[in-house]
């Protein structure tokens, strides 16, 4: 995880672009750990979180790491979903500037942050579903934007939508031009940094008011119990082998 500060303003970058920038041991502890130190830096105003490379924003859980073991995948869980809702509890403002894919984990995390703004290219989707599992952070989050029909579509289907389709359904503030994705981070940024620093920070912790709670618990101990049915054995090992994978049609 690289980490820059530009004036008032952050930038955590998710780097691993050979892997997608997915949610590694690494950049979970960069994601964390960089939030706590814009927080604590009383010089920094606002955090722009954006991905390495011009393919992904950040491709989602590092699949091939994953633990069948119900008391380890808690584990995992919950220290994922702590990662996750980190923009969310930040106490300072967050920006996510997706620049490509933002599958799985990496669109939680762009939907536990204040704003997103999008590149042309960029593309969302839960597709945990294809993995015989349902999204973390996203099922107690994605129906409170897009409403409850469209969350279960997205959350059943796992199919990706465009920048400008996630700019219709709300989860998208702007969509800009792949080049100025950055710039265009760092001038919202900018400008909010600009206006009365506690004011921000109570807006943002009013609006949160409310996060978090039994919704968080559900879906900690909803995971575990998918990861140890037999589709999602199959949907793993069939994502890892590089083919369709077959369900238990029963």
């Amino acid at each position: 995880m690289n980490y820059d500060v530009r004036g008032k303003i952050a930038i955590l970058t998710l780097d691993e672009p050979n892997k997608l920038n997915a949610l590694t041991t690494g950049i979970r502890t960069g994601i964390r750990e960089g939030l706590q130190r814009a927080d604590k830096d009383d010089e920094v105003r606002v955090t722009i979180i954006t991905g390495a490379g011009g393919k992904a924003f950040c491709a989602g859980a590092d699949i091939g790491t994953f633990d069948f073991d119900p008391e380890n995948a808690r584990a995992f869980f919950i220290d994922a979903m702590e990662v996750l809702s980190a923009p969310e509890r930040a106490l300072k403002p967050v920006i996510t500037a997706v620049n490509g894919i933002a599958y799985g984990g990496g669109f939680e995390l762009a939907l536990a942050s204040d704003f997103i703004l999008a590149a042309e290219s960029a593309r969302f989707a839960v597709p945990e579903i294809k993995l015989g599992l349902l999204p973390g952070f996203a099922i107690v989050r994605l129906q409170d934007i897009v409403g409850r029909a469209k969350a279960k579509e997205m959350s059943m289907l796992g199919d990706p939508i465009d920048a400008m389709e996630a700019s219709r359904l709300g989860i998208v503030s702007r969509v800009v031009p792949n080049e100025r994705l950055l710039s265009d981070a760092i001038a919202l940024a900018e400008r909010i940094a600009s206006q009365p620093r506690l004011a921000v920070q109570m807006a943002k912790s009013f609006y949160n008011r409310g996060l978090g709670g039994d919704e968080m618990r559900h879906a900690i101990d909803g995971f575990p119990f998918l990861l140890t049915h037999a589709d999602a054995r199959e949907g793993i090992n069939a994502f890892l082998e590089k083919r369709e994978p077959r369900f238990d049609e029963r």
